[in-house]
């Protein structure tokens, strides 16, 4: 009898176990590489592989990523640019892509390709129509050179598409009523029916920090997983909890319209910053992620696809520092890692709520304990060109972590400028000319960072892929910034 009773115990034991892992192996992060210093391909492997994240989505071929992943056994989505679009419309095109970026890896102890995705997020509104007649037409020809390369029935094509490819109408919010956007509907419709012959799955980026982002009257519990005092309740009687649940039922209902109810999904995108926004702060983003990851190693699925794992790629794995902000400067914070491979939170990947870190970057090597700040002893003639020179600095560095409700937005000028002054010095790999600014600047050993705001020191030409410093983007959400901060500089 006790005998019985211990088998049982282990059995328990046994199945919960299986359950857990079935669950993080459908775990994914996005591995972005816009930075001024991006890691080594090779150390960000291993430290895929030292927290047990078993699949990566990416946002190109790149050769260098490609081989370091191989032989990890990785799962990996390999992308194309929006920009390749038009030339993929050919099948000559297309199947030189899969022949350069598919096949050249597809051996022994290559790269275990599962998906490729063809463009990102191409049909967003903003981007008005730019690429409305080229991404199915590359879709077929991409998914085609794949099966006439022999790899069409393990290796599917996709197009991951932002939230905004569907909707429900004004006079009847609701998940159920869920349809593809009305300006391509027919398009929507030709894609998923595709998609569903092909045996590819739906990849949707779902982010509800974005619908908190900028609209004070969304509320806040609702956009995490701990339970909300406002459900929403469906017509059919469903309550909703969160939007996250509901921005994929939405989309189910859109599905189930359009003929292809059970077509797959997988989440290609979804997080939370922390920094950049007033929302975006790490103790948010510990607790959103905490509750998705609870979420998603319970099973529980969604309303209107219940008791199923949902397939999610984490955005995204570190911070990239050269990013677009058209969209806000919590765009370069979107990393559960930091620039530099370190963690910014605990987090515990399997979801059952453990106070555990997530293993750093191993191996990488720093730029020397070096600062550079505002010279206390800058002439008055000096100073009267320190708005232009912070202007300059932010220009060609990342400034964000100084906008309204960022990490360094509470500091005095003095500080603000020695902040973008330091964060060009770091991106020019501390060149002895990157610190003069018109004699406003002076090097430091001493850190200048305070309990919320951190002066970096950046990666070492070598640990970052050797790459040269880049000019970071500037976008009319850069210039506000930049113009902002000239201005704070500048007032006596």
């Amino acid at each position: 009898m006790a005998s019985r009773s211990g088998d049982r115990r282990l059995a328990v034991v046994a199945f919960a176990a299986a359950v857990l892992l079935s669950a993080a192996e459908g775990l994914g992060v996005n591995w972005g590489t816009m930075a001024s210093h991006p890691l080594p391909p090779r150390a960000v492997v291993r430290m895929l592989q030292d927290n047990g994240i078993s699949k990566v989505k990416l946002f190109d071929a790149d050769a260098g990523t490609m081989e370091a992943l191989a032989g990890s056994g990785v799962e990996v989505m390999v992308a194309i640019p929006n920009n390749l679009l038009d030339l993929l419309t050919d099948y000559d095109a297309a199947r030189d892509w899969v022949h350069e970026n598919v096949s050249r890896y597809s051996f022994d102890g290559g790269v275990n390709i599962k998906y490729v995705a063809v463009g990102n997020e191409p049909f967003l509104s903003s981007l008005n129509g730019t690429f409305l007649n080229v991404t199915f037409p590359a879709l077929q020809n991409i998914q085609r050179a794949l099966y006439d390369a022999g790899h069409g029935d393990t290796i599917k094509a996709t197009v991951p598409l932002n939230a905004d490819v569907y909707n429900s109408p004004e006079n009847m919010q609701v998940p159920s009523a869920g349809r593809f956007r009305p300006d391509i509907a027919g398009l929507m419709t030709e894609i998923v029916q595709f998609l569903n012959q092909s045996g590819a799955p739906f990849t949707v980026n779902i982010y509800p920090f974005l619908s908190l982002y900028g609209n004070d009257n969304f509320p806040l519990d609702y956009a995490f997983f701990d339970g909300t005092t406002s459900p929403v309740v469906d017509t059919n009687g469903i309550q909703y909890t969160n939007v996250f649940d509901a921005n994929f039922d939405t989309l189910v209902s859109a599905l189930v319209a359009a003929g292809v109810g059970g077509l797959p999904v997988v989440v290609g995108e979804v997080g939370w910053p922390t920094d950049g926004d007033k929302h975006a702060r790490a103790d948010l983003a510990q607790r959103f992620y905490a509750g998705l990851l609870r979420k998603l190693a319970s099973n529980a699925g969604t309303p209107l696809r219940p008791n199923q794992y949902v397939e999610v790629y984490l955005f995204s794995l570190v911070d990239e520092d050269a990013k677009s902000v058209a969209p806000g400067n919590f765009e370069r914070h979107w990393g559960i890692l930091r620039y530099d491979g370190q963690p910014k939170y605990a987090m515990d990947l399997a979801g059952q709520g453990r106070d555990t870190a997530l293993v750093a970057a191993r191996g990488v090597a720093y730029l020397p304990r070096a600062w550079c700040v505002l010279n206390p002893s800058a002439t008055p003639d000096a100073m009267s060109r320190v708005g232009d020179n912070v202007n300059y600095a932010c220009t060609y560095a990342d400034c964000t972590s100084l906008g309204y409700g960022s990490t360094c937005n509470g500091m005095d000028a003095a500080g603000n400028a020695s902040y973008a002054f330091n964060a060009y010095f770091q991106v020019q790999n501390q060149v002895e000319e990157s610190c003069g600014f018109q004699g406003l600047a002076v090097q430091t050993q001493q850190d200048p960072s305070t309990n919320a705001c951190n002066f970096t020191i950046q990666i070492e030409p070598s640990a970052a892929a050797g790459r040269r410093p880049a000019a970071v983007a500037v976008t009319v959400a850069t210039a506000m910034l930049i113009s902002v901060l000239a201005a704070m500089v500048t007032t006596p």
